[in-house]
């Protein structure tokens, strides 16, 4: 029988990464092909799919966002359906969220919303943060555009199947911050009559590294962490002329993360200037805070009355794409614990625990309820 569980262990094992998840999506059509849904889309922002039960101008529309790619990380667990790919998995648990819409969607086949409709999306590129936008971006997606939104995360260190639910940002903001700076090679012999960039490399380090204390975020979180920095070439006879510098910057809100990205830029040009060498700044992996609406929070808590829920006191540190269809439409981000023994996310040894895709689809199916019941 080819369950939703079957089908986690299938996308495990054959994970691709953002952007090029083709096969991916082709086994999510597929396996919704046979559960006859009203309509199915394909090539959302790329290789996004919609799968939609139930009919529009008949109440809302309510989306459930799950994600289709992996990590290249290389798996160390022995378990039968780990990755066949070399240095590609899911170390996220996108494999489990993705079997969590497939149960939703195997109880809707049986049982047609009673109004309105439900939009399964399975988006590409989450871990690149390119996704969402190219998705809600994407001219088919207007068809679909929803009035309720949500999404969730597996979240190890948190009693399994545990509901973690925050009123406003529950992800943080964040960018990869890249800084190359150019001066002149000089003879190894003669460095003075170069304009070597080690100095103002240490310096940027030093002033990334120290951003929490040197930059008043009020009472947010705000810092860096620096991921990677190149000095020159491995050639001793030269003095080198080019550095770079890599960074994530982390804070809890958009306007935050604009301030820190303006001081950031005017610290680094001003070291660079001091050593009379040139600089360029470029940003990638760009995402924004996910910002949760107070109303659709409180549909999570009433539709998950009697099971275990909690309220997470602070902002989570990692970052989330899903802040895009939340800054268009009225909608959360909530997690599900995934034990408290778990490996974390994105360690090489994690893998979605198979127990989480009952809850994950029971506690969906309820906010879909709750949701139609407040719309009737």
């Amino acid at each position: 029988m080819n369950t939703a569980k079957s089908l986690r262990h299938a996308l495990h094992a054959a994970p691709e990464l953002s952007g090029g998840e083709t096969a991916t999506a082709e086994k999510i059509i597929t396996w919704f092909k046979a559960l006859a849904p009203d309509e199915i889309l394909t090539g959302l922002g790329g290789t996004g799919v919609a799968i939609i039960f139930g009919e529009s101008g008949s109440g809302p529309t309510i989306m459930l966002r799950s994600e289709l790619d992996a990590l290249p990380i290389l798996e160390t667990n022995e378990m039968p359906h780990r990755s066949t790919t070399d240095g590609i998995s899911h170390q996220c648990g996108h494999d489990g969220h993705m079997a969590i819409l497939a149960a939703v969607g195997a109880a809707l086949a049986k049982k047609r919303p009673r109004n309105g409709r439900v939009v399964l999306l399975f988006q590409p590129a989450e871990e690149t943060g390119d996704g969402a936008n190219a998705v809600a971006d994407d001219a088919g997606f207007a068809a679909i555009r929803p009035d309720r939104v949500f999404a969730l995360h597996n979240l190890p260190g948190y009693p399994l199947g545990q509901i973690v639910v925050r009123d406003g940002t529950f992800t943080c903001a964040s960018r990869g911050i890249d800084i190359r700076l150019r001066g002149c090679t000089a003879h190894a012999a003669q460095p003075e009559t170069g304009r070597s960039p080690s100095r103002a490399m240490r310096e940027i380090i030093a002033l990334l590294e120290g951003l929490s204390d040197d930059f008043d975020s009020g009472d947010e979180l705000a810092f860096a962490t620096v991921v990677g920095a190149r000095l020159g070439d491995r050639a001793f006879g030269v003095s080198p002329g080019t550095a770079a510098v890599w960074a994530t910057l982390r804070t809890e809100s958009d306007a935050v993360m604009q301030a820190l990205v303006s001081h950031c830029e005017g610290r680094v040009r001003d070291i660079a200037k001091g050593e009379n060498l040139d600089v360029d700044i470029q940003y990638e992996d760009v995402f924004a805070a996910t910002v949760n609406a107070p109303r659709a929070v409180e549909t999570i808590r009433l539709a998950c009355e009697g099971l275990p829920l909690v309220e997470a006191a602070r902002p989570f540190r990692w970052s989330e794409d899903f802040g895009r269809f939340t800054r268009e439409s009225e909608g959360a981000f909530f997690a599900l614990g995934a034990g408290e023994d778990m490996p974390a996310l994105h360690n090489e040894d994690y893998d979605f625990p198979d127990a989480l895709i009952d809850r994950g689809a029971d506690v969906f199916l309820r906010i879909i309820d709750a949701c139609l019941d407040e719309a009737a």
